[in-house]
């Protein structure tokens, strides 16, 4: 069983966050999920509902993975270098980082994706990724795999993400067993975006 650290912050993107961690979660044996955060106070989403921290970043940054979400605060955690530096020192000992939407932006500004291929959300791709100049960032993919980094378009796309990462540690059985439990049609497709274009991106 892998353990897998779940950032949370202020503001997190409710689908970002939950939706992956129903796929990551697998079936109760493939991953331990903990929920981590700066402080042991319950984090609110940006709907406003909380959630309960198992461990801080200041207990331990030795993770099998490393799962960051995103929403519009997520940026806000960039002026945080505590937490920027625990990012850091995760994504290095982790064997998989896996980031969704602006958490990729967020993950992109510690410097650990730079000269790799990564993605975000496209609504606001052109605001946000001058924020992380030396990422190549994808206009057009449903996620990206550069390495051990795997990184999401918005929101339900994590999901997607989720999976693929699932299907690359635990084999595609398991994923699929997985999107069939939760009766979710998965996107298999990385380079399937049709949300690029609308955002007139290509």
């Amino acid at each position: 069983m892998r353990t897998l650290a779940a950032l949370v912050f202020p503001g997190f993107e409710t689908l970002d966050y939950f939706g992956p961690m129903e796929m990551l979660g697998g079936f109760g044996e493939q991953t331990q999920i903990i929920t981590v955060a700066k402080d042991r106070h319950p984090v609110p989403s940006v709907h406003g509902q909380r959630i309960v921290i198992d461990r801080t970043i200041a207990e331990t940054n030795d993770y099998d993975l490393l799962f960051i979400p995103g929403g519009d605060a997520a940026l806000n955690e960039a002026k945080d270098e505590e937490l920027m530096q625990w990012i850091r020192e995760t994504s290095a000992n982790a064997e998989r980082v896996m980031a969704v939407c602006t958490g990729t932006v967020l993950l992109g500004m510690t410097g650990v994706l730079d000269g790799r291929n990564a993605t975000t959300n496209k609504l606001d791709f052109t605001k946000t990724v001058p924020l992380a100049p030396e990422v190549n960032w994808i206009k057009e993919a449903r996620w990206v795999e550069d390495g051990k980094f795997f990184t999401s378009s918005g929101v339900s796309a994590g999901m997607d993400m989720a999976l693929a990462v699932m299907a690359d540690l635990f084999g595609m059985d398991i994923a699929d067993r997985i999107a069939l439990a939760c009766e979710y049609e998965w996107h298999k497709d990385a380079n399937r975006d049709p949300f690029a274009k609308s955002a007139g991106l290509i």
